[in-house]
């Protein structure tokens, strides 16, 4: 009898140690599945040609600098990017005005009210802008911005460069199609944009 006893007492303690075992090593795969999950949920592939490449997930406050950045770079690439073909004129225009408010399209107006992108087509006019840096203040929103650049106007007989200084502010929207990085920009003006020098062809 007290082998029988000695033996079930044996049986039944390896029994809980088998049970609380297979329960430890459950709990272990569990959360170490979760934490797989996890991190594979913050990594997209994108397909480039024949490579994947991997991008991952992370906040958008992250990013908000370079995003900033960029928005205010895209729109004034499309503002400021003028050929003598009117429908140029017109698709750029129209992708800057999606980035930014009425005070775009103020300026626009006017600019086409006072003939600016008439002489550029009839004169055989086109424009260039190059971003030399932009500033972009994340500490306060909305967040400002100010944007040094200098403007190519190349004409028959000479290349002319202006110096020009815009501002303005970046309010966050939903992002689409047109505006993908999910910003508008808002009060924007020329500070600043004069001749700095003309070179002859």
């Amino acid at each position: 009898m007290k082998q029988i006893d000695t033996a079930f007492r044996y049986v039944r303690m390896f029994t809980f140690i088998i049970i609380t075992g297979s329960l430890s090593l459950c709990g272990f795969v569990i959360y170490k599945s979760y934490e797989l999950a996890t991190a594979a949920k913050n990594k997209v592939y994108v397909l480039a040609g024949s490579k994947a490449l991997e991008a991952l997930a992370a906040d958008r406050k992250d990013n908000v600098p370079v995003e900033a950045r960029d928005h205010v770079y895209m729109f004034h690439h499309y503002f400021f990017t003028l050929d003598p073909d009117d429908k140029v004129i017109q698709r750029n225009i129209t992708k800057a005005l999606y980035l930014s408010d009425a005070s775009a399209k103020r300026q626009y107006e006017n600019l086409k009210e006072s003939g600016y992108y008439s002489n550029i087509i009839a004169g055989n006019i086109s424009q260039q802008i190059s971003i030399d840096s932009i500033n972009v203040n994340v500490d306060s929103y909305p967040y400002y911005f100010r944007c040094y650049a200098t403007q190519q106007i190349i004409r028959a007989t000479s290349f002319v460069y202006r110096l020009l200084i815009t501002e303005g502010y970046l309010r966050n929207v939903e992002r689409s199609d047109n505006n993908s990085h999910g910003f508008l920009i808002e009060k924007w003006h020329t500070i600043e944009n004069k001749d700095e020098k003309t070179v002859n062809r």
